[in-house]
């Protein structure tokens, strides 16, 4: 299993989404699915694509653009398919537009799947 964390410019991260449901990606009822999506606001250095995009941070002391951090777990088979994906509807015109980061997942629990078990 791995987990893909990709770091996105947050007027791009909505066609990400909609790419991987319009793939079948985030299709529940589909056995080949990923797995816990979670997208959480972040700040990145990362060059602003515009003015309004920069905010300059107190508290780092720099500026800064918002950014949208999406997670997701998926089969070792998946990863190339999803990097393109991603890569594709991510993409801003700029040479850096963001970064996608692949982790190998060592063991993941389904979290009540052993009190299911133990009651049967």
């Amino acid at each position: 299993m791995k987990e893909i964390k990709a770091l996105i410019h947050n007027n791009r991260i909505a066609d990400v989404i909609q790419a991987l449901v319009d793939q079948g990606y985030l299709d529940i009822t589909n056995p080949q699915r990923c797995r816990n999506l979670n997208v959480a606001a972040t700040q990145s250095l990362l060059r602003a694509l515009n003015a309004q995009e920069q905010r300059y941070s107190v508290q780092l002391g720099q500026p800064v653009i918002h950014e949208s951090k999406l997670e997701l777990l998926c089969d070792n088979t998946q990863v190339d398919a999803l990097l393109a994906l991603i890569e594709h509807a991510a993409r801003t015109g700029q040479s850096e537009a963001g970064w996608i980061y692949v982790n190998s997942v060592e063991h993941a629990v389904q979290i009540g799947r052993h009190a299911n078990e133990e009651a049967n």
